[in-house]
């Protein structure tokens, strides 16, 4: 028998799409994970075990769309269970996150094979035929939903010698008085400083990137708060540094290692640094390993991503889809993809766009009256409740076209490809937000409530672009509010209403 859809992996993005078929019933799927349960990944990552996905049972709202903008572990299913019904720690146990996942995919029914591990995936004229273990399953459609499952190794001289991140200790104690080389400035780099800051001698964190800090950039995946206790000890002489520059070469000397480091700051200043233990924190990145020449993805970003369309489909092998984490490619550094809180909406994008490339069904919509008052009300009530809009920013948009046809969640790419008219509403940042000082107050006190000043706007917003004939016919920001309401009849709603009443036809 040859399926509709495989999926490869039983991860947050797979039980996400098998609850989506799953509540359809009228796809023949099966998600195969390598592992005797879902979510195996938490049971090993992050490391020192503590999610930076936030979690927050208590909002002053039960408005379940609302919730879901400070949620951002749950999956979306009316069958399924909320992550914040597990735990009140708004940064929670990776213990919790396998626990959840697996009442999940009990409640929604998803079907799964379990200790399934994929060794080989060929394809065979339009079909695809994925080996896992001593079977062979067909399928019209793969969709790997694998995550970035193996290391990201930097090419460096001697990097056997680096300890790695998924493979180190995590025990402190096993560090007592020795000096430390860190190698990577992302999030799983800090994590393990932190851990080690009491124990050890010194720790130097090194990589050739700038530190960039989420809360500046509003990319999650730089550097987060909760794990930069590290920058204290730097930035206070605490004997412990960061280190701006690439590794040359790591040589063993005894019981050390030699480390030579150029740094890039002070004029390619080579130096030899010593140091009892390095650790390579650098990263992950997607596994092609398992497709074979008839059907093995173009990758992306230094290979770390299979190339997508906007549809999540390889760019290179027709029928091959991505979802989860890997989908970042997409949004890389800009949005929300590589996170729970981000590609849950873009896998129930996904799904609406299997059905309507696979199963005939338009993009779901409702119908509203083309008025500019009509259009607007919809507009006002749409960015003052979605999470999707809110999570996945500047990446996702709701659509109006000129029939007055409302579509919900729609990537702005594939907006692009689909539609030549059409008013596009996203929630954005403002264009340079990242140079500005997030707490200087004077740059949102401009832009806030001010609707001649929206367009200066720093922090997040809505946004209406009307396009026609496949051209940018004009653009109306909203402006910004402390509470992230965008309500107000002279601030809000007029200004939008007299922009739709000018631009629509």
């Amino acid at each position: 028998m040859t399926l509709d859809y495989l999926i490869i992996g039983a991860g947050p993005a797979g039980l996400q799409l098998g609850a989506l078929l799953e509540a359809d019933g009228d796809s023949d799927y099966l998600i195969l994970e390598a592992a005797d349960a879902p979510g195996a990944f938490f049971r090993t990552f992050p490391r020192h075990r503590q999610l930076i996905s936030i979690n927050k049972p208590h909002t002053g709202t039960t408005d379940p769309e609302l919730n879901l903008r400070l949620d951002w572990n749950s999956l979306l299913s009316d069958q399924g269970p909320l992550f914040t019904g597990y735990t009140n720690r708004y940064f929670p146990d990776a213990d919790v996150m396998v626990r959840y996942l697996a009442d999940f995919a009990a409640k929604t029914g998803v079907r799964i094979r379990h200790n399934a591990r994929v060794t080989h995936i060929r394809k065979d004229g339009d079909e695809f035929v994925v080996t896992a273990g001593a079977d062979e399953l067909r399928a019209r459609r793969v969709v790997m939903a694998t995550g970035v499952s193996r290391m990201s190794i930097p090419d460096i001289s001697g990097i056997e010698l680096a300890e790695r991140y998924d493979t180190m200790s995590t025990d402190p104690d096993d560090f007592t008085d020795q000096r430390v080389l860190i190698l990577g400035k992302g999030n799983s780099a800090f994590e393990t400083a932190d851990a080690l800051i009491e124990t050890t001698t010194l720790i130097h964190v090194a990589g050739p990137h700038e530190l960039k800090l989420a809360w500046r950039t509003h990319f999650v995946g730089h550097l987060r708060a909760v794990n930069n206790n590290f920058l204290d000890t730097y930035q206070l002489k605490s004997a412990n540094a960061i280190l701006d520059g690439t590794v040359r070469s790591i040589v063993r000397d005894g019981d050390e290692f030699v480390v030579t480091f150029a740094f890039s700051r002070v004029d390619e200043v080579i130096k030899q640094l010593r140091y009892d233990r390095v650790l390579a924190c650098t990263g992950f990145a997607f596994d092609a390993s398992i497709f074979d020449e008839s059907c093995r993805p173009a990758l992306a970003i230094d290979d770390r991503f299979p190339e997508q369309s906007p549809a999540w489909e390889s760019v290179s092998v027709p029928g091959l889809y991505f979802a989860g984490t890997i989908t970042q490619q997409r949004d890389f550094k800009k949005s929300t993809s590589g996170f729970i809180h981000g590609f849950r909406y873009a896998v129930r994008a996904l799904h609406k766009t299997l059905h309507q490339r696979y199963g005939n069904k338009p993009w779901p919509a409702t119908s509203i009256v083309a008025t500019p008052e009509k259009i607007s009300d919809a507009i006002i009530t749409r960015v003052n409740r979605s999470s999707a809009l809110w999570q996945q920013f500047g990446f996702l948009a709701d659509v109006i076209l000129p029939d007055g046809s409302y579509l919900e969640e729609m990537p702005v790419a594939m907006f692009h490809d689909q539609h030549r008219d059409g008013l596009v509403v996203t929630l954005e940042y403002g264009p340079d937000h990242d140079q500005v000082d997030p707490f200087d107050i004077t740059v949102s006190r401009i832009a806030q409530d001010t609707p001649g000043q929206a367009h200066d706007a720093a922090y997040l917003h809505p946004v209406v672009r009307h396009y026609r004939d496949g051209e940018l016919a004009g653009t109306h920001h909203l402006a910004e509010n402390l509470e992230n309401r965008w309500d107000r009849p002279d601030v809000h709603v007029a200004p939008l209403t007299a922009f739709l009443a000018r631009t629509l036809p």
